[in-house]
């Protein structure tokens, strides 16, 4: 499998940040990070997703989360400043981000917004997130991301007793 260059990728080589590019097989039936992670035989923990949203008074901004985990939107409106926040239409992300769904970076958007990674990244040397295109992951490590990115770390799951 052809594993060329994105855009991620060339601004992780502008900024001189190490990673790898690994490619994995696509199920278009299946554009979950789970089944990244199955492919790619990790950890899901270790595997993140890349969601957009619009909050309340932010506009657009990004979170970044473990692939089997769900976002808990009242975490994310309280860490990006908003009352309350939503996911984007899937319709939008492209004219949004550049980027279509099951390849949606943090790295590279159209335009820049504001990024919040959960804060179990820490616990990994390096991490997967999309390359922003399907069948590509970038691995690398999360401090690097965070400060490429202008990332805030936080808190944004749903935790298991709340559910």
């Amino acid at each position: 499998m052809a594993t060329e260059k994105t855009n991620a990728a060339r601004l992780l080589d502008r900024a001189k940040i190490g990673y790898e590019l690994v490619a994995y097989e696509v199920d278009e039936a299946d554009l979950s990070a789970v089944h990244v992670a199955q492919q790619l035989n990790e950890p899901v923990e270790q595997v993140f997703k890349t969601l957009v949203l619009k909050g309340d008074r932010s506009g657009y901004f990004v979170c970044v989360i473990p692939g089997a985990e769900e976002l808990d939107l009242k975490k994310a409106a309280k860490l990006s400043g908003n009352k309350s926040c939503e996911m984007i239409p899937m319709k939008e992300l492209l004219p949004i981000t550049g980027y279509i769904r099951g390849a949606c970076s943090p790295i590279g958007m159209k335009k820049r917004f504001a990024i919040y990674i959960h804060e179990s990244c820490n616990a990994f040397n390096r991490i997967y997130i999309s390359a922003g295109k399907r069948g590509l992951q970038l691995y690398l490590s999360p401090q690097e991301l965070v400060a490429l990115v202008g990332a805030t770390v936080g808190f944004l799951i749903l935790e298991p007793e709340n559910e």
